[in-house]
Formats: structure tokens, sequence, C-alpha cells
């Protein structure tokens, strides 16, 4: 997965963060720029899915993820955007690993990525998103303020930790199973998401953080966009018949890109 320098430089640009030494304080800066530029999104899963005539073909591995975030503003959900973001950690010094992990009673669906730093283990999530590595005490719960939730990790046995928010009416995010998921294992996970299980491969979904405000979208509920952060949520409605430009110019997508996820959804079961 490693990535070329060239590359390298180019992300950076991208998300306006200046090549530091592999520390605490870089690394938020990473994950407070990924979240204002890259979004949480299934368009881009959706059209590539119709397109590929296989799951083994669908997959976009850290090089192409990154090149279509730059030319596209594309971003992803967990399982390629928490591998991109590896790589991309990897690439700047920073040791860690990779992890499944579950979120209820559901197995296996949800990516993160544990991170060395600052003297112990951290979470790293670009996939959910969370803006800010949250530290890992297997002793005790701990908490970290953000502009969005508080985050609390609380640990559990076998070396499990419960991972909860504060302003969300679903305290509870995932269970992190703190165990090094190997290389091989990680990339056929990845590519099974985009089987006949794949998760939101039937809805276009977006998250990003715009004017320090989490903008999402759903196309469950095409008529508008919402926002929170602590201080309060809002919602803003789309005109009828502009929901793809409307998308498009909130997130910073591509249309052309947006415009084939919808029409795919529209196109009737075989």
């Amino acid at each position: 997965m490693d990535l070329p320098a060239p590359l390298i430089r180019e992300v950076l640009a991208y998300l306006a963060v200046t090549p530091s030494q592999p520390n605490l304080r870089f690394l938020n800066q990473l994950l407070r720029a990924y979240v204002r530029r890259v979004p949480w999104e299934s368009a881009s899963r959706i059209a590539r899915r119709a397109h590929r005539q296989t799951p083994e073909a669908c997959p976009r591995w850290p090089d192409e993820f990154w090149a279509s975030a730059i030319t596209s503003g594309a971003g992803g959900t967990c399982f390629e955007s928490n591998y991109a973001f590896f790589a991309l950690l990897r690439a700047l010094g920073y040791h860690g690993y990779l992890t499944i992990n579950d979120m209820a009673e559901s197995s296996g669906c949800h990516t993160a990525i544990v991170v060395d730093v600052a003297g112990g283990a951290r979470l790293v999530d670009v996939g959910f998103p969370i803006p800010v590595a949250l530290r890992l005490d297997s002793g005790k719960a701990t908490r970290t303020q953000t502009i969005f939730h508080t985050y609390v990790v609380r640990p559990l046995p076998d070396r499990c930790y419960q991972i909860e928010r504060t302003v969300h009416p679903k305290r509870y995010m995932f269970t992190l199973i703190d165990r090094p998921v190997a290389d091989e294992a990680y990339r056929a996970a990845t590519t099974r998401d985009y089987g006949a299980d794949g998760l939101f491969l039937d809805r276009v979904i977006f998250n990003k953080v715009i004017d320090d405000h989490m903008w999402r979208f759903n196309s469950d509920l095409p008529t508008h966009f919402s926002a929170f952060n602590r201080i309060g949520y809002a919602e803003e409605y789309i005109e009828t018949g502009s929901v793809v430009s409307a998308v498009s110019n909130r997130f910073g997508f591509s249309e052309q890109l947006l415009g084939e996820a919808f029409n795919t959804l529209a196109q009737p079961d075989p």
C-alpha cells in the first residue's frame, strides 16, 4: 500500500497541511484537515460498482483513492477511507495497524486504525469520521471533547473498547477490537464489501465538515441537508429537481459521478 512520494506531496497540498514530524499534534492536524476536505460518502462506491463486473474489480486502493479525492472530491466509507489514511500515516512515519470491528450485533462491519503515538495507543478513524485521535487506556475510560461531540472510549475485556459520542441520540458508535488485521485479510474484507451484502450500496450518503458544522445528506431523505455541532442542529431544504447539483455543490463532489450514482439507484433491480 506504499504511496509514491509525488502523490504524498499532492495529498498534503490538497489537505493544506505542512509536513511535520510524526507526533500527536501533526496527527490531529491531519484528521482536522481530512474531515474538512474528504467526505464520508457512498456515491463513489455506488458508481464504481455499477461499472465493474465483479467485486474484485471495485476497490479503490490508496493511490487511486487519493487521486479520486483530489480530482473529483471523492471520499468513501470506512474500508477504503481508513486504508488510504493508514497508507498516508505510514508514509509520514507513523506506526500502527488496521482493525476490523463490530457495531452492536453486526460483526466485522466497521474499520479503524490504532496508532502508537505520544507514548500510547490512539484510535484513529476517518471512516466514521472522528475528527481527532482518541486515547486508548485499558484501565479506565477516556474522554476527548471536540466541537461536535465528547468522545468516550470505555475499556472492555479481551482488548476491546466501546466507542461513544455525546451529542447524538445514539450514544454508542462501535466496539473497537484492538487486534491487528493482516493486510491480505483487510483487502479481502474491503472487496467483500462490494458484494451482495455490501454496505451503503443502496443509498447516497454524505458527511463532511463545512464551516465547523458536520453536514449530512441521505438520499432516503432527499429533501434536505442537516448540520450540527455542539451548539445546535439545523436543516436546509433543497429545491425540487435540483438534488444532484445541490449535493454536488454543497460537498464539492463531482456532479457527473454523483449523477451516475443516482441513476444507478434509480434502475430497477434485475
